[in-house]
């Protein structure tokens, strides 16, 4: 590691002084942010990059509970400091295997008239964009606190495009809309899906990452990054004078969060540039959060896996091991008196088939979901004691099939749904975990599907917020990895916690089960949800007329072939998922081969096109090797693209396996219709390639020699 910490040097170049004006630079001089205390002592902050306004004048502060005064207002600068920190740090596991962590930073303590309180603004500023955040040192006048709300603005130039989803205290799991700003309050209504727990709270709120383009051609991105015992940030926007303001997740008294100092709050992220590619390659997320915490990581592991899933999501196979019962009461239910209603997938003679198809192919793991008891009435009864996460159906034996996984050089994945009952999971939690210990099992998928328990909380409140984390802390102790589905989307924290090697917390590949997804949906996710971490969206899918697996469902899967391929390039994950079952990928091996080529932990990454909403190509380099693995995806719009290869090494030769789609390939109508060709290639090579409408193409890479 390289680090250089510098204090209070070059304060010229860093920071400037106009009375109440505090002014900084990146670190290459294309961005700067001013600090100043306005009318009545207000604290305030602008950003531009390359001279044009980026965010104008914006308001900082808190409006506390019970408290006339807050921390709004009448406030002087007590004390500056500033910075330089540049470092460069090894992830675990990622995109690339070394991060760079260069910024200048400015930290403006901030006393207030009359009460004495004291508050500190930290601003971080990179290359690529702004991080900040609010502190609150040990001090006699502010001690324990409650936020009524966190009054973060961010002051748009204009009315830019924006691809967003609704503000919801509960639910990501939506679709993506186009449109300015000026236009979210009429398409809001339309913009939101039926889910299993949603709560909007505005018709002009939004959640971040949130993605935008100016007329001028800026690309920002709105964010937060290290949300640690704090509720998750939404954004409200004032749609007359196109000024977002922070909105937190209240709990089920209406507080938004309950303070102690000393103590700090997430960072707010802005990242910007003139070129959607620098959006994808920004790592402020990363460089926002503690390092790692875990001082042994050798048995954090990248996996790529299979799983007993698909088949139910579509409705081919239940979770659920009868049709008999009403209701399931734990302890006294007796399962074998009932009848199997024969759809059950969670079997041993199915699971085995899955470990054997995992062997055959190289893959490291199956996840079976649906084995214990208790699935006849999980969902939507409110229920307390819903699960106990050691106790599996009769046709499923634990012990019988960690000693098959075993013997085929497969690992099991374990599956926790908690049908949002965060209590009942806490206090089965060492208990689960150590049976996954004593089973073989060292990777969890964590479900939160549903109302939440602690009844009124929300998904994303600061005393859920702090059950995921505890989830994961505890998780780590036990030396499990952990993919945590409808959590609260990730903010990098997997830099601190890189247990935590998938989340959810999207719309994922399921929903293309349940009524289809936007063919563009995977051209915005890499802008948005995957800001803040890599995502579990499930990929694979070959067979897309879901009414072959169930002629009761009409869904079809909006994707070709060649696109399913790309997504396990541009959908990074440390976790990846063949989501098909396993007679699908059957039919189609030669197009399968590319899923067990691909690699799913990095060396480099090139992010060599993009414009969000319509396409993106990327280019990974396999850690602990030279091959390289590319992928593209495309919207609406068939698209020619050429592609040069000089990210190659110089001097060498190369076979590239390209996946595309074929010339009548379409997402709808012919999704199945893809070519694999072969050719030479070098550093000075240029692939003119096609890409189908809800297309895309993926080609593996490698030396000669």
């Amino acid at each position: 590691m390289r680090s250089n910490f510098i204090t209070n040097i070059m304060l010229l170049l860093l920071l400037f002084n106009y009375g109440n004006t505090q002014e900084l630079k990146s670190p290459n001089g294309e961005f700067t942010m001013q600090f100043s205390l306005g009318e009545v002592g207000k604290p305030t902050y602008q950003l531009s990059y390359k001279k044009q306004d980026v965010i104008k004048s914006s308001y900082l502060g808190f409006e506390l509970k019970d408290d006339k005064t807050s921390l709004l207002k009448d406030f002087i600068i007590s004390d500056t400091n500033t910075s330089t920190f540049d470092e460069t740090w090894q992830p675990v596991w990622g995109e690339e295997s070394n991060i760079r962590n260069y910024y200048n930073e400015l930290a403006v303590t901030l006393k207030q008239n009359k009460t004495d309180r004291i508050m500190r603004i930290r601003f971080r500023l990179f290359n690529d964009g702004l991080g900040f955040r609010y502190e609150f040192p040990q001090q006699d006048n502010l001690v324990y606190f409650v936020i009524k709300e966190e009054r973060t603005q961010f002051a748009m130039t204009g009315d830019h495009t924006a691809h967003w989803i609704a503000g919801d205290y509960d639910s990501q799991e939506y679709d993506y809309t186009k449109s300015k700003l000026s236009e979210i309050r009429s398409k809001f209504d339309g913009s939101r899906q039926s889910n299993a727990s949603q709560t909007a709270f505005s018709k002009t709120g939004v959640q971040t990452a949130l993605m935008l383009k100016t007329d001028t051609g800026l690309y920002i991105n709105l964010h937060e990054a290290s949300l640690v015992n704090y509720a998750c940030m939404h954004l409200d926007l004032d749609d007359k004078n196109m000024i977002f303001e922070s909105h937190l997740t209240p709990d089920v008294n209406g507080d938004k969060g309950y303070m102690q100092a000393p103590c700090n709050t997430p960072w707010r992220t802005i990242i910007v540039s003139d070129d959607a590619t620098d959006i994808l390659a920004s790592r402020i997320t990363l460089n926002l959060n503690e390092p790692c915490a875990i001082e042994d990581v050798s048995w954090i592991k990248p996996v790529k896996y299979i799983g007993v899933w698909w088949e139910m999501i579509t409705g081919k196979s239940s979770w659920a091991y009868t049709d008999d019962l009403p209701a399931v009461q734990l302890g006294v239910t007796d399962y074998s008196k009932v009848t199997p209603n024969g759809k059950h997938a969670a079997n041993n003679q199915k699971v085995k088939c899955y470990i054997d198809f995992a062997s055959a192919h190289g893959f490291d793991g199956v996840l079976v979901e649906g084995w214990n008891e208790g699935w006849e009435d999980w969902f939507g009864k409110s229920k307390d004691y819903v699960f106990d996460f050691i106790t599996p159906y009769p046709d499923f034996d634990v012990q019988e099939i960690h000693k098959y996984a075993k013997s085929k050089g497969v690992k099991m994945i374990m599956h926790h749904e908690t049908s949002g009952s965060t209590r009942n999971y806490e206090r089965h939690l060492d208990t689960a975990y150590q049976f996954m210990k004593d089973n073989g099992y060292n990777a969890v998928k964590s479900g939160y599907v549903g109302n939440i328990i602690p009844r009124g909380e929300h998904h994303y409140s600061q005393y859920i917020v702090n059950h995921y984390q505890y989830a994961l802390e505890k998780a780590a102790e036990y030396q499990i990895m952990v993919n945590a589905h409808e959590a609260v989307r990730p903010t990098g924290i997997c830099r601190t916690y890189p247990n935590l090697i998938g989340n959810e917390s999207a719309r994922g590949t399921e929903f293309q089960a349940f009524g289809g997804s936007k063919p563009n949906h995977v051209t915005v996710l890499p802008f948005t949800r995957l800001i803040g971490g890599p995502m579990d969206y499930t990929p694979g899918i070959f067979e897309m007329d879901i009414s072959k697996l169930n002629p009761d469902n009409n869904s079809h899967v909006n994707s070709t072939i060649a696109n399913q391929l790309a997504l396990y390039v541009t959908m990074y994950s440390p976790l990846q998922m063949a989501a098909d079952l396993p007679e699908h990928y059957e039919k189609f091996m030669d197009a399968f081969q590319f899923i067990k080529d691909v690699a799913i932990d990095w060396e480099a990454s090139e992010y060599l096109e993009a414009e969000p909403g319509e396409f993106l190509t990327i280019a990974r380099k396999e850690k602990g090797s030279d091959n390289w693995f590319l992928g593209n995806v495309n919207g609406e719009q068939p698209r020619k693209t050429s592609i040069a290869l000089d990210f190659l090494d110089k001097g060498k030769t190369y076979k590239a396996t390209i996946y595309a789609d074929a010339k009548d390939a379409h997402y709808k109508t012919n999704p199945q219709a893809y070519t694999i060709k072969t050719k030479k290639v070098t550093s000075k090579s240029k692939l003119k390639l096609w890409s189908a409408s809800g297309g895309g193409y993926a080609i593996s890479i490698k030396p000669m020699n």
